[in-house]
């Protein structure tokens, strides 16, 4: 029996490949895609109702028995069975099992069912290669910028996926790279910062339309583009010395290392560029050197240093303010880094003791110059000692200034106490030169007075006012002698000659100027007489 249905088998095979070739070239299939490694079900036929006996084949170069509702014949792979009785279940689909299926039913009439399953596979796994700069420790990439970056995707599909690449700035939607961009893989030549953001690659199984997607954060870093700055300052409330180190313009912030100099003994390090020094790490002249990394270079870094100082002062040791009045004390601060903090105190016994800008006090600052300013000066409230004191983290130093207070002086009394001193001056010299040159009085009283040449000034010693009071009481007696002396007076001053007076003509100014000592042309014996007789006293 088992024989006879072995032979009857090619023969109905030859007439199933003969049919089917009839089926085929009328269209009427119906296709099916499975999944590899999945279940699938191929069902005989859209018929609805009772069904007679099925067996179904397998079409490659010639029909294959795979499973037959007679349990008589076996199924030619455990992993084929029927399902409802005439649909065949393929367990763990394989990619060899996509073909063409066929189903026989025998009901009233034979009729065939020709079914075409295909096989996808995947994407399973999508692989993403960015030749980028690094790796931050979180799986982020990121690229210098200016560089040149490599794009591919990889995915293991069957058939092989379609490649599509998407972009999303921050805070912006995704979009298609480029247009509608499918390739695997592309470079971008330049790098810029608008090109930071994520990058998704979408692999498509074009049969399945099954998709998978890797996304790729890819971040654009450069280093600042000038050199860092250092400066050191007091922290506030403290001495405490505050080290600051900024190297802007940059992505990420840099790393930053303070380093004290000489020596090369590191201080701290801390990303902000911050460091707090207390005053037993400084002093004068000292230097700390910042040294800043960023992660794209330069591999050196870059670096600042600075060198703090104590402070110098300069100032009036001595200042005077009148009562009632306004003085000014200045205080010079130099040489001081971090700049120093002034201060003003009063008096040497209690330098604690500081003055606080109100009415009477004004304290301005312009720089590293200091003001004091006190108003309506008072001999008890403000003379003494004033302190300016200068400090920062490295040192402090004072100048002690010294004020006095004075009463105002008589400006009116001082005026007229010089005044009346050059008028005593004046009337001194005045004496002196009318005494020893009556010549040079009488030539400024001509000029005044405009005489002629025959006015005559006659001028008179004390001696001869007595002389004249004798001659008075003796008028009488020497009448005739007095006659004789006016005589020989008019003959004296015809010829330009003083006998016991000085007579002088206005206008004959070289005769004045040679001490009346130019004579006319008379006998040298009178000369001499008139001569002798003028330097006697009369």
């Amino acid at each position: 029996m088992a024989a006879g249905v072995r032979a009857s088998q090619p023969q109905v095979l030859v007439c199933l490949g003969v049919l089917l070739a009839r089926w085929v070239a009328a269209g009427l299939e119906a296709l099916v895609i499975g999944e590899v490694h999945e279940n699938i079900t191929l069902h005989c036929g859209n018929v609805s109702g009772p069904r007679g006996p099925v067996t179904w084949y397998r079409n490659d170069s010639e029909p294959v028995f795979l499973l037959s509702s007679n349990s008589s014949f076996p199924p030619a792979e455990p992993r084929f069975s029927l399902a409802d009785a005439s649909s065949l279940h393929i367990k763990a689909l394989r990619p060899w099992d996509e073909g063409n299926y066929t189903c026989r039913e025998v009901l009233n009439e034979t009729r065939w069912f020709q079914v075409w399953l295909q096989v996808a596979s995947g994407p399973y796994e999508v692989e993403v290669n960015i030749s980028s700069t690094g790796r931050l420790p979180n799986g982020t990439v990121y690229a210098a910028k200016g560089s040149q970056v490599d794009f591919s995707c990889n995915s293991s599909s069957w058939p092989p996926p379609m490649v599509e690449w998407q972009f999303q700035a921050p805070e912006s939607s995704t979009e298609p790279f480029g247009n509608n961009l499918t390739v695997s893989s592309f470079t971008l030549l330049l790098m810029s910062q608008n090109l930071q953001g994520n990058y998704t690659c979408l692999a498509t199984n074009l049969r399945s339309g099954r998709q998978r997607k890797v996304t790729t954060e890819l971040l654009v870093y450069f280093p600042p583009p000038s050199a860092p700055q250092c400066q050191a300052e007091m922290s506030q409330g403290s001495l405490t010395l505050q080290l600051t180190c900024r190297w802007d313009g940059g992505y990420p912030d840099p790393d930053f290392l303070w380093i004290e100099e000489p020596g090369g003994v590191v201080v701290g390090t801390s990303k902000p560029g911050v460091e707090l020094l207390n005053q037993s790490q400084l002093s004068d002249g000292k230097k700390f050197k910042c040294v800043g990394s960023h992660i794209v270079g330069p591999e050196l870094g870059a670096s600042c240093v600075v060198q703090i100082r104590r402070p110098s002062l300069l100032s009036e040791p001595m200042k005077t303010c009148f009562v009632g009045g306004n003085v000014t004390l200045t205080c010079q601060v130099s040489g001081a880094y971090p700049p120093a903090k002034v201060l003003w105190l009063r008096n040497l016994t209690q330098p604690e003791v500081v003055i606080r800008p109100n009415g009477r006090y004004l304290i301005t600052q312009n720089g590293q110059s200091s003001t004091l300013t006190i108003c309506n000066c008072s001999q008890a409230l403000d003379e003494g000692y004033y302190v300016c004191r200068a400090e920062n983290p490295v040192g402090v130093r004072e100048v002690d200034i010294w004020l006095s207070v004075k009463e105002p002086l008589n400006i009116g009394g001082i005026v007229g106490t010089i005044v009346s001193l050059l008028l005593l001056g004046l009337a001194i010299i005045s004496g002196l030169m009318l005494y020893y040159s009556p010549v040079f009085c009488w030539k400024v009283g001509n000029t005044f007075r405009g005489q002629d040449m025959g006015d005559v000034m006659v001028l008179v010693d004390s001696e001869e006012e007595e002389g004249v009071e004798e001659e008075d009481a003796e008028e009488e007696e020497e009448e005739e002698e007095a006659n004789e002396r006016e005589e020989s007076a008019e003959e004296i001053c015809k010829h330009g000659r003083v006998h016991r007076v000085t007579a002088l003509v206005n206008g004959n100014v070289d005769w004045m100027g040679n001490g009346l000592q130019a004579l006319p042309d008379d006998s040298s014996e009178e000369q001499s007489d008139i001569l002798q007789e003028e330097d006697r006293p009369v």
